[in-house]
């Protein structure tokens, strides 16, 4: 009986991980190709995996629960042909050597992606890091799937693949321990695996990497100066389970965390803030969800927001814009991908509607109401949030008048929403200037200061503004 074993697709967005959240089969399960095998949970989405084979279900390779990592062997499956049966060196997912049996008979190991199933069909190379240069052995060339049996010498590899640190073997690691073990400057070369088949893990290169324990301290006299030792850190506050609870830090929670630390200590933000009157856009709102082509789709005051914004984006378009670190150079965008910030049970995600400014006003609420819908149900996918030029976030909906938002990382700026409430108001002026309720909320922009001056932040506030106060205006931008 051939088996074959699935590996965990590569989810994209530079996602090196997930982990298995529910298993949809079983062990002695029949499935056919494209049946739905498992879901799992990256950084950024949950996601169902469909069965690139079809046969019987013979081994579930991995606990739900466990963290995975992109390439690894996860569940094996018999299509009940009579084929020899690979290397186990291969089943557990190590890397192939050209000319040995292990190879398959393409030359290479397919590694699945979320996109589609089989082997490449082009000769793409992985970009090298600056400064560096990829050094290949004539007598055999080197991919993402295959080593060359007997490096020569070693070469400069971009991140990901595996790095020849000596002349010897090649080893046996998947790309992120590769990649663990060249940012602590560990040789794998030296290391034995504790992985099935000898192949090296992620504990190895932790262990390879620990500093030495100090020396016990021993009471005697000082024989020399003493040296000024360095205090040791405070030691981890002991878990009470019947006083706190305990969450990992993992998928949408880490990566938020992570963005949201890098932005806000790399991008200096300025936040803005008005106050204004949209009684208008409330009694446009009402308008529109009496409209016949809007009958059955979700009408909010954040339609009209989106669509100022979009309109506001136009009038200043360096608001639109990100900073090309590595270019030197700030990119204006000619395109509008609207980041819609929801939260969801697993944490905050902010999916993009993609070319809103070309959107009708029913086409961007069908697709507002589409992409929350989504991410609440937690099936957001990487691409929906990839890509995203500006975001606007709502934290009226829980009763909060304003916020200072943080910047998206590889965006300019971030509009908060508070909420909409009736409040007094001065209206008219002269003889007719009289206090009335109103419907009244607080907007405020947080951006990147190295893109947007003052100047162009409050214009485009402004401009905001101005819609939602009379959306008439929109027509005139």
């Amino acid at each position: 009986m051939a088996t074959n074993e699935f590996r965990l697709p590569d989810p994209g967005e530079g996602l090196v991980e997930a982990e298995i959240v529910t298993w949809r089969v079983a062990v002695g399960d029949e499935v056919k190709v494209n049946d739905i095998l498992v879901e799992i949970e990256t950084a950024k989405s949950l996601v169902e995996l469909p069965s690139p084979y079809a046969g019987t279900v013979t081994a579930l390779l991995v606990d739900e629960g466990q963290l995975v990592d992109v390439g690894a062997p996860i569940v094996a499956i018999s299509d009940g042909a009579d084929e020899p049966v690979p290397d186990p060196a291969t089943a557990l997912g190590a890397e192939q050597v050209p000319g040995s049996p292990v190879t398959e008979a393409a030359g290479e190991a397919r590694v699945a992606n979320l996109v589609g199933y089989g082997p490449r069909s082009t000769d793409s190379k992985r970009r090298a890091r600056r400064g560096a240069t990829e050094q290949v052995p004539a007598t055999a060339p080197v991919t993402g799937n295959s080593l060359p049996a007997e490096p020569t010498a070693p070469a400069a590899r971009a991140a990901g693949d595996a790095p020849f640190l000596g002349g010897g073997p090649a080893v046996l690691a998947k790309p992120p321990v590769r990649k663990l073990a060249q940012d602590r400057g560990v040789d794998l070369t030296t290391l034995t695996g504790s992985g099935p088949g000898g192949i090296i893990t992620r504990t190895d290169v932790d262990r390879a990497s620990a500093p030495e324990p100090a020396p016990a301290r021993v009471a005697a006299a000082p024989t020399a100066a003493p040296t000024r030792s360095v205090p040791s850190p405070a030691p981890a506050r002991a878990a009470d389970p019947d006083r706190e609870t305990r969450v990992p830090i993992k998928g949408v929670r880490k990566a938020t965390a992570d963005a949201m630390v890098r932005s806000a200590f790399t991008a200096p933000h300025v936040t803005e803030w008005v106050t204004c009157d949209v009684t208008a856009t409330m009694e446009l709102v009402d308008r529109l969800r009496e409209r016949r082509e809007f009958r059955g789709v979700k009408i909010s005051p954040l339609l009209v927001v989106a669509k100022a914004v979009c309109v506001a984006l136009s009038r200043v378009p360096q608001l639109n814009a990100y900073w090309d670190e590595a270019a030197q150079e700030i990119a204006t965008l000619h395109y509008v991908n609207l980041g819609i910030a929801a939260a969801t049970p697993r944490g905050l995600v902010v999916p993009n509607l993609k070319g809103a400014d070309a959107m009708t006003l029913l086409e961007m609420a069908q697709a507002i109401n589409a992409v929350v819908s989504t991410a609440r149900d937690g099936r957001t996918s990487p691409s929906d949030m990839a890509g995203g030029t500006f975001t606007i976030t709502n934290v009226g909906t829980f009763g909060v008048d304003a916020g200072t938002p943080i910047v998206n990382p590889g965006e300019a700026g971030i509009l908060c929403i508070g909420q909409i409430a009736r409040r007094p108001w001065v209206v008219g002026a002269g003889r007719d200037e009289r206090i009335e309720p109103r419907w009244v909320t607080t907007l405020a922009v947080s951006f990147d200061h190295r893109l947007v001056d003052g100047e162009q932040g409050s214009v485009f506030l402004s401009t905001v503004a101005q819609i939602l106060t009379d959306p008439g205006l929109g027509l005139l931008f």
